[in-house]
């Protein structure tokens, strides 16, 4: 049967596909839109696999928080390219997965691809991630999430160079204000310049220092070869310290 522009155009505003990929699936089903539709579910999937393959190394992290600031999720979601990566859909894709992410319970990331998606509960948020491969036409990913609550004060956050870095910050205070934000920012902007691996002493790993220590040592011994030990132990002590 002939498939009119009309009903190609009414496809691709339901679905997001391509106009072509519309026509074929209503082709293919003889005009019915929803036979139609899983036709185009099932060729997202597909068309996911066979880009499964492919690496996705750039992307961006997308940062959440809730009303009254006792809440937040940062959520890592990669493609192919640093093209798509600032693409309006993929962005507008990020923070629907934010907000999926936000509220989740589920234990791991498994189980969260295998929640229904809140924007469409007929699918997975795995099938809407595959979904959106086909569209876009790259290989995607949803790498990981964190959430973030503290009922005690306020969570601050901050991404930067366009979401390449996302922080959150778990601020316990008994005041709010505009001063102790702006602090929170601050460290925020900290964290996102400096990657710590802590946040105090405390919960350094002791195998983790006996490592540092043991490469610092041998570090310290090239650069001062006649030094003696309490001079290498010094340097060492210093470098740990900071």
């Amino acid at each position: 049967m002939a498939i009119s522009a009309k009903q190609v155009k009414e496809l691709r505003e339901m679905t997001g596909a391509g106009m072509m990929d519309c026509k074929k699936a209503l082709t293919a089903t003889e005009g019915d839109f929803d036979k139609a539709i899983e036709f185009l579910r099932e060729k997202g999937l597909a068309t996911a696999e066979k880009k499964a393959g492919r690496i996705a190394a750039e992307g961006i992290v997308k940062v959440l928080v809730s009303e009254d600031g006792t809440k937040a999720v940062a959520v890592e979601v990669n493609a192919e390219t640093d093209f798509v990566a600032k693409n309006e859909k993929f962005q507008a894709y990020v923070g629907q997965v934010a907000e999926q992410a936000m509220d989740t319970t589920a234990a791991d990331l498994d189980a969260f691809l295998a929640e229904p998606w809140k924007f469409d509960e007929t699918k997975t948020v795995k099938e809407a991630l595959a979904g959106q491969i086909a569209v876009i036409g790259e290989n995607m990913n949803i790498r990981r999430y964190q959430q973030v609550a503290e009922n005690a004060g306020f969570v601050a956050s901050y991404t930067h160079m366009g979401g390449k870095i996302g922080v959150l910050v778990d601020v316990e205070s008994d005041v709010v204000n505009d001063a102790v934000k702006e602090m929170a920012k601050n460290v925020c902007m900290q964290v996102a310049a400096l990657s710590p691996k802590y946040t105090s002493r405390a919960e350094v790993d002791q195998e983790y220092l006996a490592k540092e220590e043991e490469i610092l040592t041998a570090a310290a011994k090239n650069e001062k070869p006649d030094a003696n030990d309490k001079i290498i132990m010094g340097m060492v002590k210093g470098r740990l310290n900071k």
